[in-house]
């Protein structure tokens, strides 16, 4: 009978280490989507600047 209660204390501590596993590894999961997020940023940024660097080079090559 000990054994039964044992079990039935230790469950809801089960339950509570399953949902801090999941809240964590959904925090994990959310700060790798806005690491992601911010590389897109930053190539994005660089092709814009590649592009406009390339738009400046013509540009002035015509002028000369």
């Amino acid at each position: 009978m000990s054994t039964y209660f044992t079990r039935g204390f230790e469950l809801p501590y089960l339950y509570h280490d399953l949902v801090n596993d999941r809240i964590q590894t959904l925090h994990r999961e959310a700060e790798e989507q806005r690491l992601i997020a911010r590389v897109r940023r930053v190539q994005r940024a660089r092709r814009e600047v590649r592009r406009a660097n390339e738009r400046l080079s013509r540009a002035l090559s015509r002028e000369v």
